[in-house]
């Protein structure tokens, strides 16, 4: 069984004194390809030294995180972000978005700079990762004035509603599920088995979210194992054929 994690933050601090193993933990447990989401130009350095190591596993995004979108930097940000894509491969544009948990007086700035990056995303014929956080409206809003045949993507970590869930995909939007699926409280497994395997994706958005029995402590790529397991049970298939399907509409985003 191959699986994939679609969101992974493995060049983080909070891998610092383990990465190669963390990663050849995930490969021995299946998770062989890693897409890896940029936060802002700081961790670029960090992204290429991963990707020099793991060079058969590590995907590499593109872009600025929407908590790091500030007035005085963003402009300067996104001129980087368009530099990469121009200078070499990436497979997606992201993580891009929306967050007003931190802070809702960005937020005129946040959807400039997550319009301007779909566009950019469109320009170079790349998906989009996104990240909302208390932001569904906005995120939305953002995507109907962008929505087109060239729109294409993940929706990240996905906590909404059903009804939220088939907005999403109306956009030719993958959904990313992680640990939360697994959550007592997480909500979307009471509603998930309504949403076709074909518009699902796994990650975990570790060192992030870690799905139980791990609750509260570091997330991990090899956890993606445990992810797929708790949808082999709400969709009532094996853990092979969530492991084939996901991974497929991986390949489908990201055209490897």
């Amino acid at each position: 069984m191959i699986f994939t994690d679609t969101h992974t933050h493995l060049y983080s601090d909070a891998f610092a004194d383990d990465r190669k193993e963390t990663i050849n933990r995930a490969i021995s447990n299946g998770v062989t390809r890693f897409f890896i989401p940029a936060i802002d130009s700081t961790y670029a350095k960090s992204m290429f030294a991963l990707e020099s190591e793991f060079p058969n596993n590590i995907f590499l995004m593109m872009g600025l995180h929407p908590t790091d979108v500030k007035s005085e930097t963003y402009k300067n940000e996104l001129a980087f972000v368009k530099s990469e894509l121009k200078r070499r491969k990436y497979y997606a544009v992201g993580e891009i978005g929306i967050d007003l948990y931190w802070d809702k007086s960005t937020l005129e700035i946040q959807q400039e700079a997550f319009q301007r990056q779909i566009q950019l995303a469109k320009q170079f014929n790349l998906p989009i990762n996104i990240h909302c956080r208390d932001a569904f409206d906005e995120v939305f809003e953002v995507l109907e004035k962008e929505k087109d045949e060239n729109l294409r993507g993940v929706f990240h970590c996905f906590t909404g509603t059903e009804e939220q869930a088939t907005q999403a995909i109306s956009y030719n939007l993958k959904l990313g599920i992680g640990g939360v699926a697994t959550f007592k409280n997480g909500k979307i497994d009471q509603f998930l088995s309504k949403i076709d395997l074909k518009h699902i994706v796994l990650e975990t958005d570790s060192p992030y979210l870690a799905p139980t029995p791990f609750r509260g402590k570091r997330n991990e790529s090899a956890y993606i194992v445990n992810i797929a397991e708790k949808l082999a049970a709400i969709y009532n298939v094996s853990l092979e054929e969530i492991a084939n399907i996901t991974t497929a509409n991986s390949k489908d985003v990201f055209g490897i």
